[in-house]
């Protein structure tokens, strides 16, 4: 298998750490969301905001996918919103990797901000739902990829 290569390069790699999540088992559309909401904060922060997510004490506000997305409370300059856990587990687990990677390089992770998250679609794994007189409806798993690059700031 082929190396993946990130989208973004680091102008400095010695003060960059990487890490990305392959192919997971996750909503595109909620990758994107999470991605938005927590690109540009520190690793402890965006740590600490996706476990209020999976505790449904913060929503995510939804700005691209946004249409029959109910009203949350709790969004500061927003409507729309969605408490989308399984993604914040998986990429909870990438944030997680960031920071161990971040350790093992020698950064300080106090000070790594996340300047680059992004999400990409993964392939599609063709699946079939058994329906009645012995049809079948195709059904397609969209996989994700998400990758995260952080930088120390001063």
């Amino acid at each position: 298998m082929a190396r993946i290569k990130y989208s973004y390069q680091p102008a400095d790699e010695t003060k960059a750490v990487k890490a990305m999540g392959y192919e997971m088992p996750i909503s595109f559309k909620h990758a994107v969301e999470i991605c938005r909401f927590i690109k540009g904060r520190k690793i402890a922060e965006a740590k600490k905001l996706l476990e209020e997510v999976i505790a449904l004490k913060r929503p995510i506000p939804f700005k691209r996918y946004k249409k029959k997305v109910a009203h949350k409370s709790g969004l500061e300059k927003w409507y729309a919103g969605r408490y989308p856990q399984k993604a914040c587990r998986y990429i909870l687990k990438i944030l997680k990797n960031l920071e161990a990677n971040a350790e093992y390089k020698g950064l300080d992770v106090d000070k790594l901000v996340i300047v680059h998250a992004q999400a990409k679609m993964g392939r599609k794994i063709k699946k079939y739902v058994p329906r009645a007189f012995g049809r079948a409806t195709p059904w397609f798993q969209q996989l994700t990829t998400v990758e995260f690059v952080a930088e120390e700031v001063e």
